[in-house]
């Protein structure tokens, strides 16, 4: 599979069930954790992510994907939020996130309203963790009980590494079909993590290829179904800026459903990686698109199994990091610009060492 997010997905996996980032142990971390220090916090998220949603409902999907993307780098630390400054080269500007990246406004509202009731108290990576899971329920999707007690780093790296990752697998699932080594578990957390475009929207940059000149032979993807090309040419005009808007599901776009699945049996994959779930011949992947099809709690259990195995990847606990005061900006970085108070800036104490 040549595409970018079908490899990034299997790279998650391999991650994920390899061992390719360190997890932190059970014992370190406690979904509860907050329960002493601010107990209010999931309603804090909830009541800013859904006063959001109720104007744009793609941030859900979008929230969900933005913490999809900061575990894929040095684990889930909450590096993606952090802005370009003299010191820090921000995620946001690699390849994988450029210009597709949403919901970093949205994390700043929440971690404002909850330094508000609980300052110093949760860090901006379990925020991020928890507007994933909020985001998912809200949309009446899966509810999972992601571990707190996680910290986010000082610093922040480019995905350059991955991108190289990315070729180097891309060129293995081709040439040495790597899946099939593979075990079938990491199949099942690839297919299930992919159902999170079950809703969102995607820009028309990200598929136009399909719509009219697949794989540069001047005819559209011949695995998209021919009606639904239609549709897709309507919204995405040949030559067209590729900025206009598409959903992700055309059935129930802004619902958490396993409608993603029965699309790419009729061949409505919006991106090529969605529907090369399906429509690749002999795929390993077939099956399980085909389960998640006919039985939504299976999908939701894989999901947030998926969800909780990703959530827990190179956390920082204890004293390690700081819980930052603005989520885009380390603590001193904050100070400098005068956005905190500096007597409010110490991440030192463990007791402080957390967040959803």
């Amino acid at each position: 599979m040549n595409s970018l997010r079908a490899v990034a997905i299997a790279l998650c996996c391999i991650v994920v069930v390899l061992g390719g980032l360190p997890f932190s142990s059970n014992a370190q971390l406690d979904p509860s954790f907050y329960r002493n220090t601010c107990p209010n916090v999931s309603s804090i998220v909830r009541e800013v992510i859904r006063s959001v949603s109720k104007k744009d409902p793609r941030m859900l999907g979008s929230l969900v994907r933005l913490h999809f993307h900061d575990c894929f780098v040095q684990g889930c630390d909450a590096s993606v939020l952090l802005n370009k400054t003299d010191t820090v080269v921000s995620e946001q500007d690699a390849f994988p996130n450029r210009n597709s990246l949403r919901g970093l406004d949205v994390v700043n509202q929440i971690k404002t309203a909850v330094e508000k009731a609980c300052p110093n108290t949760v860090s901006c990576a379990d925020i991020l963790a928890l507007s994933a899971e909020l985001s998912s329920t809200l949309a009446d999707g899966p509810d999972w009980k992601s571990s707190f007690r996680k910290k986010r780093w000082f610093n922040s790296k480019p995905n350059y590494l991955l991108i190289k990752i990315f070729q180097l697998l891309s060129i293995l699932l081709i040439n040495l079909k790597l899946h099939l080594l593979l075990k079938v578990s990491i199949l099942l957390i690839w297919v299930a993590l992919s159902g999170a475009h079950t809703f969102g929207r995607a820009h028309c940059s990200l598929f136009v290829s399909r719509l009219y000149n697949f794989n540069g032979t001047g005819s559209p993807d011949p695995t998209l179904n021919t009606t639904y090309l239609q549709q897709l040419r309507t919204i995405c005009p040949n030559g067209g800026p590729g900025t206009n808007l598409t959903n992700f599901d055309p059935t129930t776009p802004d619902k958490f459903d396993k409608n993603y699945y029965s699309n790419l049996q009729v061949k409505k994959g919006l991106l090529q990686s969605d529907q090369e779930l399906f429509s690749t011949s002999g795929s390993d992947t077939i099956s399980i698109v085909n389960k998640f099809a006919t039985d939504q709690k299976a999908f939701f259990e894989s999901f947030k199994a998926a969800m909780i195995k990703m959530g827990n990847i190179g956390v920082l606990t204890g004293k390690q990091g700081e819980i930052r005061k603005q989520c885009n900006f380390v603590n001193s970085k904050s100070v400098e610009l005068g956005l905190v108070n500096v007597a409010s800036t110490d991440s030192s104490d463990e007791g402080m060492v957390s967040s959803m």
